[in-house]
């Protein structure tokens, strides 16, 4: 299945900000980590004015972990916003591809672009992202260390996708992917597929979902890579990333 064909509907934004952020307490103690401040503008409401400086004005945000607080957040300094809020309410017991998963019904039959919610980014990325021609694109940065934490892609031929995982061997990779993904309409329904299949299975609560990529990989549907190597962005799950994230974005 190609993922250069034309598709021109409507493009939504969906956010995942459900987790707990538990290896920044006590940072998050009493603040769900979207709303940590970096370079005095919370982590969200940078990503929340880049959206709508693309032109991206339907937005999906998963919550889970004090989600009032993000809630309340988004509609005090985003009063215009048209916002769906979903609660993920087994956050404690799941992870991003039940999350991913609760945001079928918003995303009905639009495009999507997926962002993790503790990405601080500067627009250009999305803007490369949004006027490319691949539908399904994965926002990669080559000039990273990569160990066990890191989401890792490797290619196989020109910028297409051959696996996207944790549990890559450093070596196989060309870089991380970095949270951020243009799905088109036709790949999202496949997604959302797989990823309901996958949680069938109570084993599965805990996955990524970029498990559910990899299988849409395997079954013929193409991922393209877009490197973003040299634009600004951090993902932020430890004090050294927020204070990563403070010396570029302060």
């Amino acid at each position: 299945m190609s993922s250069l064909t034309a598709d021109l509907s409507p493009t939504k934004a969906v956010i995942l900000a459900a987790g707990v952020g538990s290896r920044i307490r006590p940072m998050t103690d009493n603040c769900p980590k979207p709303l940590l401040e970096v370079g005095g503008v919370s982590i969200l409401e940078r990503m929340l004015t880049n959206i709508r400086l693309c032109g991206i004005e339907e937005i999906i945000i998963v919550l889970g972990y004090r989600p009032d607080q993000i809630e309340s957040f988004v509609r005090d300094t985003f009063p215009d916003l048209p916002v769906t809020f979903i609660v993920n309410t087994r956050y404690r017991e799941t992870n991003t591809g039940y999350s991913l998963m609760l945001a079928e019904e918003a995303v009905g039959d639009s495009n999507v672009v997926k962002f993790d919610g503790d990405v601080v980014f500067e627009v250009k990325i999305l803007q490369q992202l949004l006027s490319s021609a691949a539908t399904n694109q994965l926002c990669i940065d080559r000039n990273i260390h990569l160990d066990a934490e890191e989401v890792k892609v490797a290619l196989s031929v020109n910028t297409h996708v051959a696996k996207v995982s944790k549990s890559l061997p450093p070596a196989d990779a060309i870089g991380e992917s970095i949270g951020i993904e243009k799905i088109s309409a036709e790949t999202a329904k496949l997604l959302f597929g797989e990823l309901k299949a996958m949680m069938r299975n109570p084993r599965n609560l805990q996955e990524y979902y970029e498990g559910a990529y990899e299988l849409l990989i395997a079954n013929g549907v193409a991922f393209e890579a877009l490197d973003i190597t040299g634009l600004a962005w951090t993902e932020i799950d430890t004090h050294e990333d927020f204070a990563s994230a403070a010396t570029i974005f302060g």
